[in-house]
C-alpha cells in the first residue's frame, strides 16, 4: 500500500510542485495518474519510490515513511520505469542488464540466473545482444523487464509507450497486463488517453500540484467538468458518449459501459437503430 498524506514537495526549495495531495493506492491496484505537462505527475511517482521526499506531508509504503527506508529497501519494494529507457540501462549485455538488479540487492545466484533465464525466454531477447544497439521499443521492453525481473510488488510507468509504435506499445501494455494480473500493483502515468481507458481500472487527475479527481477509469473520463479543469482530451469513443450524453441522447447502454468496446458497441448500436450520431 502506498498513501500520501497531505503532501507537498519542491526541489531544491524553490516553488511547491506538488500542494497538500492525498490517496491511497491498495495492493493490486491498476492506477494511471494523467493531466497536462507539469502538472505534478511525474513529482509524485519519484516521491512514490523515494527518489524525492516530500517537503510536508507524509508518503507511505505499507505504513512506513519513506524518509525511514533505505533507497535499496525501497528499490525492493517499488521497481520504477523511466519515460526514456536510456536513463536505465547500463550494462554491454541484455543479460548483464537483467542480472544488474541482483548484483545490486545483493542477490545474484543459481536462483536469480533461473530467473534471468525465464525472462529472456518469456521477452525473446538474445541475451548477447548490446543494450545500446537495440531499437527503441526492445530498449523499452529490456529497461521494463529489468525492472520485473526480480519482481517487486508495486510497478511505476512513467510514460511507458512513449516513442513507440502501434505494435510495441501492444506488447509492452500486454505484459503490464500481465503482471496486474498476477497480482502486481501497477502505477502509470501516462498521456495515451486511448491506453489509459483500455488498462487503468482507476484514474487520478492532476493538475495545478493537486489532485483533482480520483476513481473508476471511466467515472473519471465521463466527467466533463474534470476533463475541463485539467485540459484533458478523452478517447475520441468516450469524446462521442459525453457529446450524446450533453445532447441527452445517450442511452444507459452508453452512460454505463465500462471498457472501450462496451462503449463502441452501445453507440454503434444506438445508431443503428437511427439514433442521432
Amino acid at each position: 500500500m502506498i498513501e500520501f498524506k497531505n503532501v507537498c514537495a519542491a526541489y531544491d526549495g524553490e516553488v511547491p510542485i506538488l500542494k497538500d495531495v492525498s490517496f491511497t493506492i491498495n495492493d493490486g491496484d491498476f492506477v494511471a495518474f494523467v493531466g497536462t505537462n507539469g502538472a505534478g505527475k511525474s513529482t509524485t511517482m519519484r516521491l512514490c519510490n523515494g527518489l524525492l521526499k516530500p517537503t510536508s506531508g507524509q508518503v507511505l509504503i505499507d505504513g512506513v515513511p519513506t524518509t525511514e527506508l533505505r533507497v535499496s529497501e525501497l528499490a525492493r519494494r517499488v521497481g520504477f520505469l523511466f519515460q526514456n529507457p536510456d536513463r536505465q540501462i547500463c550494462c554491454e549485455t541484455v543479460r548483464d542488464e537483467l542480472l544488474f538488479s541482483f548484483k545490486a540487492q545483493g542477490n545474484a545466484g543459481p536462483e536469480a540466473e533461473e530467473r534471468v533465464d525465464q525472462i529472456i525466454e518469456t521477452f525473446g531477447f538474445d541475451p548477447a545482444a548490446e543494450p545500446f544497439l537495440l531499437n527503441r521499443g526492445t530498449r523499452q521492453l529490456l529497461a521494463l523487464a529489468s525492472i520485473i525481473v526480480t519482481a517487486p510488488p508495486v510497478v511505476i510507468l512513467d510514460e511507458p509507450t512513449t516513442g513507440l509504435d502501434f505494435r510495441e506499445c501492444e506488447k509492452v501494455m500486454r505484459i503490464v497486463k500481465a503482471l496486474h494480473e498476477q497480482g502486481t500493483t501497477v502505477i502509470m502515468v501516462c498521456h495515451d488517453m486511448e491506453v489509459v481507458a483500455d488498462y487503468a481500472q482507476r484514474v487520478i487527475v492532476m493538475t495545478g500540484g493537486k489532485a483533482i479527481a480520483d476513481g473508476p477509469t471511466f467515472e473519471v473520463l465521463r466527467n466533463p467538468q474534470v476533463l475541463a479543469a485539467a485540459d484533458l482530451i478523452p478517447p475520441q469513443v468516450v469524446d462521442i458518449a459525453l457529446r450524446l450524453q450533453q445532447a441527452g441522447a445517450a442511452p444507459a447502454s452508453v452512460t454505463s459501459a465500462n471498457t472501450l468496446t462496451e462503449m463502441a458497441s452501445a453507440i454503434g448500436a444506438y445508431c443503428a437503430k437511427g439514433g442521432a450520431c
